[in-house]
């Protein structure tokens, strides 16, 4: 790629923070022309993204394009490196999309206490941190990327959240950044072990950093920043919390993008750059996902609340993920990343579903909403059930391939795994399975509690429109997605099918 097309990606990533910048100079009390702007920004950032997708060469798709790399620090030889590849390719623009999308709904939607000028802002500020970590190659400009969503979640949860935003608000951040220093601690022992020479992402992976004890410790503090963002057991606590208490459009953007920045940070960091730590931890990853898949489905059984329900769905759906990366082979890594864009689709929507239920219901409790949803709301109802069966896995839809496919690369594991863990992954597999079924049941309870029976009759004389325009509008791409993934899943697994054989050349 020439110069001009690398600085394209540069302006997509920084648009909207730019874009924040604009909105915060605007009039004070002029809210629809905030909701517009913050649209417009989204737009022409999406444009951008749809550009650089266009113009990528899916046949070379191993090789970073759109490349700018030029010192940026120097004194601690820190480089602003970015470019793109087949692994990042849909997570890129899956964070446009989505955030183009949500800026629409919020032209409907503003959750309290209003002040859509400041959200916005905080939205679109989000969307750079989101992008920018999937495009950077020097570990110092990743781990910038990555801080920089902390603030703007934290204030959308903590203003504009819940009941217990605080709590949640704080829980999110303290968590968060818990794990990013010890993330930080491990980079840096990697910089001093490359010969405190380079910080550029490629450039590590194609060293060999230390003996089996380094990486091993490295790999642990690494492990720890991205396990926590995923999150996976046992440090999944902080999203059912955050989820709950965020407003929706926090929510979607928190199961769409901001979970798959921890799978996508082990893939592109961790696997390449230390392969023996990764080895010698991939049974233990596989044990916690194998946990987080069962544990997750059985809290799913136990909730009243809707949103919740929906929030340790993602536990369970990211265990999928996990198991996928603890193969370490071929199939793993494409599931994982599969996994990835077809949780953000599909628990993205489902919590555009559950905002909508409570603008109507007032509350997310399946107790006040009572059944009969497809006979007051039978548009409504009909899409809760499409993107339900979705992301429990029915084939023919967008979340059936990342699962099917995690557990068959874990069935037959990397060679230096499966020498002498063939029997445990057999076992992880076993358990996965159950998972899925249990997945089946909490989703179809679900279907049964809100969506059929009759309404309570507190709500019979209570007027509620179907789905509205805007949420169409909103929603329409989404549902498109999950049917296409489900359908034709080439349209994601032959994007990255050059990037993973690379990556997997690096450990094995």
């Amino acid at each position: 790629m020439n110069e001009t097309a690398g600085w394209l990606l540069t302006v997509a990533v920084f648009l909207p923070i730019a874009g924040a910048g604009i909105l915060t100079m605007l009039p004070g009390g002029n809210d629809a022309l905030a909701k517009k702007v913050a649209v417009g920004i989204t737009g022409v950032g999406l444009v951008f993204a749809t550009i650089i997708v266009a113009g990528f060469d899916f046949d070379a798709s191993s090789v970073l394009q759109y490349e700018t790399n030029v010192s940026w620090i120097s004194a601690i030889n820190a480089n602003y490196h970015i470019g793109i590849d087949g692994i990042s390719v849909p997570l890129f623009f899956l964070t446009y999309l989505l955030s183009f999308l949500t800026a629409i709904y919020t032209l409907k939607f503003i959750p309290d206490p209003g002040k859509p000028k400041a959200f916005l802002a905080l939205m679109l500020m989000l969307q750079t941190g989101m992008a920018g970590t999937f495009i950077a190659f020097d570990l110092v400009l990743f781990f910038i990327f990555w801080e920089l969503v902390l603030v703007p979640m934290y204030f959308m949860i903590g203003i504009w959240g819940g009941p217990r935003r605080d709590y949640a608000s704080i829980k999110f951040f303290l968590y968060t950044l818990f794990g990013s220093v010890f993330m930080l601690v491990a980079f840096l022992a990697i910089y001093f072990q490359a010969g405190a020479t380079t910080w550029d992402i490629q450039a590590l992976s194609q060293m060999t950093l230390g003996n089996q004890t380094f990486q091993t410790w490295a790999f642990l503090g690494i492990f720890l920043g991205f396990a926590i963002k995923v999150p996976m057991w046992p440090f999944h606590t902080w999203l059912p919390d955050a989820h709950t208490e965020a407003p929706t459009i926090g929510s979607v953007l928190l199961a769409g993008v901001l979970l798959k920045m921890g799978t996508y940070g082990f893939i592109r960091i961790a696997l390449p750059i230390l392969p023996d730590g990764a080895q010698r931890f991939a049974p233990v990853i596989g044990i916690l996902a194998v946990i987080g898949i069962i544990y997750g489905s059985l809290c799913c059984l136990a909730q009243t609340n809707v949103k919740r329900l929906i929030a340790f769905s993602s536990v369970g759906h990211m265990g999928f993920v996990m198991l996928g990366i603890a193969a370490m082979n071929e199939s793993g890594i494409q599931a994982a990343l599969y996994g990835n864009i077809a949780h953000g689709v599909v628990t993205g929507m489902l919590f555009f579903l559950a905002g909508s239920m409570k603008e109507r219901y007032h509350s997310y409790e399946m107790s006040e909403i009572g059944g009969g949803m497809l006979v007051k709301m039978p548009k409504y109802g009909i899409l809760l059930v499409y993107t339900s069966v979705a992301s429990l896995g029915l084939p023919g839809l967008a979340g059936f391939w990342g699962e099917f496919v995690a557990m068959w690369a874990a069935i037959s594991p990397a060679e230096a795994i499966a020498a002498n863990w063939e029997t445990l992954y057999l076992f992880l597999v076993i358990g996965a399975g159950i998972g899925t079924l249990l997945t089946a049941g909490y989703f179809l309870w679900l279907i049964q509690r809100v969506g059929l029976g009759k309404p309570l009759a507190k709500w019979d004389n209570e007027p509620m429109s179907d789905v509205m325009t805007i949420e169409w509008i909103a929603w329409t791409p989404l549902l498109i997605i999950i049917l296409v993934m489900g359908v034709f899943p080439r349209i994601i697994f032959g994007v990255q099918q050059g990037a993973v054989e690379t990556l997997v050349g690096f450990f094995g």
